[in-house]
């Protein structure tokens, strides 16, 4: 709400999600986690500056989360109210436009996933710990928050839990304290961060380095899988050296494989980290091209990362590239091959989808990320690959930790070639019809 009025929505795709009137640039989350019980208790300080004058301010918080105490600069006399996922917050006086706004809330409850036409996305407990899944609107089942891909902030996250377990988050681990029955983690993300991508991880973990390249791999899994992770996962080096070569250096100070001891649907993306299940380490590598995927969305998700999700394309069609150009830069086939078998399968399927804008419900589509990445394989054969490649790392140096659109894209695109390429994405990313390869 704004001064009573409502204002358009931010993203229609979520129309429920995100808030104006302030910009973020940190989180400070001190949050203690009871295992055994499911309760969650933190502190949530958010440091922002206004963008217009706002007698009010929203967040975003899942109602079971129960707020008991909001201080804004440091004054205890702001009013609150907690509805529909919804914290508003009136301080006692009006803010001015560029005003300087730190927001303080302690809140507690039982954390669990928010319901969405997408499934369960958010925090999710599991038969001995947790995990956060968060894409695309889930971050607000454990902290309170701006949540829209375009606001994008530096985060510390202190996890407290119980002894037993390991905890990870964003970031670097920069202090880890046990006290009695305790363990205090505290992680430094100081990389701009969406916040569906600020991920908490805890389990009967161990962590170890298994990579000793330029950029740190680190696994993060159950002592018993150790062994298959090693073989499955043995490769992770020589694809961060292809991906750096092809899409210019890794934009993060290292990059951890988390790997619960639960089955996961799908792996989960976060910054610095992706997150496996126990069910994709099968002793064949048979997960690979998924490990290069979530490798790749550390440039193309999480370092450039959409403003609007009808964009999604350059996160899923990007790592979905990725996934054949692995495999072409590794002995198997070729791009091209898998070009030409995912446009015989998409020709098999319903032409009603728009790559470029496919609406909420189909976002998450294969066919966006297969005719994504056909939409980059004929980029390439137009560009050629010198031109291609370049492009490619002039995108991702250009817009580093920044929100992007397919306009910056496309217009990036054409200083790359003489020819004119507006055809190209009509075809690919416009048109319902499926265009010829």
């Amino acid at each position: 709400m704004k001064n009573g009025k409502t204002d358009t929505p931010i993203d229609p795709y979520l129309p429920q999600n995100g808030n104006r009137g302030y910009r973020v640039s940190r989180y400070e989350l001190d949050l203690e986690y009871k295992v055994a019980s499911n309760r969650l208790a933190g502190k949530a300080t958010i440091t922002a500056v206004t963008t217009e004058a706002r007698s009010r301010i929203g967040l975003d918080l899942a109602p079971n989360l129960d707020v008991t105490k909001v201080v804004v600069n440091g004054s205890r006399g702001a009013k609150y109210s907690h509805r529909a996922g919804k914290l508003v917050i009136t301080p006692r006086e009006k803010l001015p436009a560029g005003a300087a706004l730190v927001v303080a809330i302690q809140y507690q409850g039982a954390p669990a996933p928010i319901r969405s036409v997408w499934g369960e996305v958010g925090w999710e407990e599991l038969d001995e710990g947790a995990l956060v899944a968060s894409q695309p609107n889930g971050a607000a089942s454990w902290f309170p928050c701006d949540d829209h891909p375009s606001s994008k902030a530096s985060y510390r996250i202190s996890i407290t839990t119980d002894s037993p377990y390991y905890a990870v988050a964003n970031g670097k681990l920069r202090d880890r304290r046990v006290r009695a029955s305790q363990t205090t983690w505290v992680f430094e993300q100081s990389e701009p961060m969406s916040t569906y991508l600020a991920t908490i991880q805890i389990g009967h973990y161990e962590r170890r380095r298994v990579a000793d390249g330029a950029v740190p791999i680190h696994a993060v899994l159950p002592p018993r899988l150790h062994t298959a992770f090693d073989h499955d996962f043995g490769r992770q080096g020589q694809i961060m050296d292809v991906f750096t070569e092809l899409f210019g250096p890794y934009p993060f100070p290292g990059y951890t494989v988390v790997v619960t001891d639960d089955p996961l649907e799908i792996p989960i993306e976060a910054q610095g980290l992706s997150i496996f299940g126990s069910n994709h380490l099968d002793g064949r590598r048979g997960s690979e091209r998924l490990v290069a995927h979530e490798l790749a969305h550390q440039w193309f998700g999480n370092s450039l990362t959409l403003g609007q999700w009808r964009d999604i394309w350059l996160h899923e069609g990007f790592a979905c590239y990725a996934e054949w150009l692995w495999a072409e830069n590794s002995g198997g086939q070729s791009a091209h091959e898998h070009a030409v078998r995912a446009h015989q399968g998409l020709a098999r399927k319903p032409q009603d989808l728009l790559v470029g804008d496919p609406g909420p419900t189909l976002m998450f589509d294969d066919r966006v990320y297969k005719r994504g990445a056909l939409a980059l394989h004929a980029l390439r054969h137009r560009l050629g690959d010198d031109a291609f490649f370049e492009l490619i790392r002039t995108w991702t140096d250009r817009y580093r930790y920044s929100t992007v659109t397919t306009e910056q894209f496309t217009d990036l695109a054409a200083r790359f070639t003489d020819r004119p390429l507006r055809e190209l994405w009509s075809n690919w990313l416009y048109e319902k019809e499926l265009p010829s390869l």
